[in-house]
């Protein structure tokens, strides 16, 4: 049997044909033991002549992402490493690719983190941007990173800031290769040398963001309540500790991930019909919509199906 291939979709991203014009981007399916877990790797590699912000609407996802930057030509030993775990972002996300860089990510499920962090419920991370080894102990230099530098390819910024700093000799494993194989099979081993630990309540979470992604009449929390035969009160307790956002959060987002792939796909010159759009992802009026949208991308929908520019 073949591995299954990783979603071939950009929902979430803003404006991906301008991205993938500018930055190598590929998705990786992770080892077998790992799949219930993980959406896919994201590997993304740039060399730009000049800067670039990129934007994206966050999935209900935590993200483990291992990045390395430096100017073009510059040696290996003076680009700036580091590894993070990135929480559920709750606005829109931007960075500012500039110069050379590579990045190495791990997207999981949503719910499907804890298992290799159980010491804390997910929504501990929500939001926040983290040293890898502040969740994973092991994977730092010991007492806050002593003894590292950025000449060693360690992270730099969190020594200064006393945060732990990320095993160096962990860094270039995942960053180093040249092949995509390698830098999977890195993160595969870093993944595996950590878990997963059986979690069935993780497993009942992972299958609840499931049923509101694929099953567009869910619209409101009360449906999934009625769903799945689960108390309001046990799912906020249940999306809390495994997803890190409550289920009303996990909904709203994913119909806007709908209504930007919708205005993506537009038109230009006609557009959807947004009124109509509006009533079938659930929002009370198309001016609900309008104002979601324009909240999360900066941009009312129209204009964004015209092409203009998110600020």
């Amino acid at each position: 049997m073949s591995d299954p291939a990783p979603r071939k979709d950009t929902r979430g991203i803003v404006d991906p044909a301008e991205l993938l014009s500018r930055v190598r981007f590929r998705r990786h399916t992770p080892a077998p033991e790992l799949r219930p877990y993980l959406e896919h790797y994201w590997l993304i590699d740039w060399e730009l002549p000049d800067p670039y912000a990129s934007h994206v609407v966050p999935h209900p996802s935590m993200n483990i992402v291992f990045q390395r930057y430096g100017a073009l030509g510059a040696p290996a030993a003076d680009a700036r490493a580091s590894a993070e775990v990135s929480g559920i972002g709750l606005g829109l996300f931007t960075q500012k690719l500039t110069e050379a860089g590579r990045v190495c990510g791990i997207q999981f499920r949503p719910g499907g983190f804890r298992p290799f962090a159980p010491a804390w419920p997910v929504s501990a991370w929500t939001g926040r941007r983290v040293p890898l080894a502040e969740v994973f102990p092991d994977a730092g230099t010991g007492a806050g990173g002593a003894g590292t530098g950025a000449g060693a390819g360690a992270d730099a910024g969190a020594v200064e800031a006393g945060h732990p700093a990320t095993d160096p000799g962990l860094l270039s494993a995942v960053l180093s290769p040249d092949t995509d194989h390698a830098r999977v099979a890195a993160l595969d081993a870093f993944l595996l040398a950590h878990g997963p630990a059986p979690d069935p309540e993780a497993d009942r979470a992972m299958e609840l963001v499931d049923l509101v992604r694929g099953d567009r009449t869910i619209r409101k929390v009360a449906q999934l309540v009625a769903a799945t035969g689960l108390s309001a009160r046990s799912l906020q307790r249940l999306f809390a500790r495994h997803v890190g956002v409550g289920p009303k959060w996990v909904i709203l987002r994913y119909r806007i991930h709908e209504a930007l792939e919708r205005a993506e796909a537009a038109d230009p010159a006609g557009g959807p019909d947004w009124a109509a759009l509006a009533a079938e992802l659930g929002y009370s009026d198309q001016a609900h919509l309008v104002r979601e949208f324009t909240a999360t991308i900066g941009v009312p929908p129209t204009a964004y199906a015209r092409g203009v520019s998110v600020p």
